[in-house]
């Protein structure tokens, strides 16, 4: 398999075409390569020049991540984009990009990862954007405080960037959005949501998410949006043969 089969594979298995008018990210191949073969993938969520420089080190023919180099206008190729590009063509790396199509996946993406970390049952779309839902929103299988919902989204005990303490003692409903959707929890507020989880927070939402009675855990941007990658680089190898492996990168953010 080459570049060109394994974007076919990928293309196919996260629905990317289907996201080609909300979406400004250019979702698919964004920095190509030569045709030989392709046996190893390094995947990571930011397509910086640390993770590219990781990615060549473990011999990885091409680099998958959330957040590319395009997001839909043309750039000159100069400064920091022309060094990430030219480090990519010197090592004759692709870039492969995916960012609302990997966050919207129902079983692959960061928000079904994130739900099922959750034990998230009654599964509905939430979260809508230009059209397309990208979250979930559903119950606990019994009610959760928030430090125990903080511990379920956090496993290896790392901070969130804010909680917000607002609403009821045990959050019996939930809702996700991974990523960058501080505003959707005026649509959580709205649906009388107990709990509201995503990436990161803003000012704006702190006196809705009081006054509305609303929990909420912003556990960190690159935080909810390391398990679709994850998932799918399993998926890769699995069914493709390829070697994968993850980049941890954390921005703390």
């Amino acid at each position: 398999m080459n570049i060109t089969g394994f974007d076919l594979w990928a293309r196919a298995l996260l629905s990317i075409d289907a996201f080609a008018a909300c979406d400004d990210s250019l979702n698919g191949v964004q920095v190509g390569r030569s045709s030989s073969p392709l046996a190893s993938v390094a995947f990571a969520v930011d397509g910086c020049m640390e993770t590219i420089r990781r990615a060549r080190e473990l011999g990885a023919q091409a680099l998958f991540v959330h957040h590319g180099l395009f997001w839909g206008k043309p750039v000159p190729l100069t400064g920091t984009l022309l060094a990430r590009t030219a480090e990519l063509i010197q090592s004759d790396m692709a870039l492969y990009a995916c960012h609302l199509p990997l966050d919207a996946h129902p079983e692959y993406g960061n928000n079904a990862v994130l739900a099922n970390m959750l034990g998230m049952i009654d599964r509905q779309p939430f979260g809508e954007y230009h059209g397309k839902f990208i979250g979930f929103k559903g119950r606990f299988p019994s009610p959760r405080t928030l430090e125990e919902a903080t511990r379920l989204v956090l496993p290896q005990g790392d901070r969130a960037l804010a909680v917000y303490p607002f609403g009821k003692k045990e959050n019996s409903t939930v809702a996700v959005v991974s990523g960058g959707a501080p505003f959707e929890a005026f649509t959580a507020v709205a649906q009388g949501i107990d709990l509201y989880i995503t990436g990161e927070s803003s000012h704006s939402v702190y006196h809705e998410a009081l006054e509305g009675g609303l929990n909420m855990i912003s556990a960190g941007h690159y935080a909810t949006e390391v398990h679709g990658l994850k998932a799918v680089a399993e998926l890769a190898s699995r069914e493709l043969g390829l070697e994968t492996m993850f980049i941890e990168y954390p921005t703390g953010q």
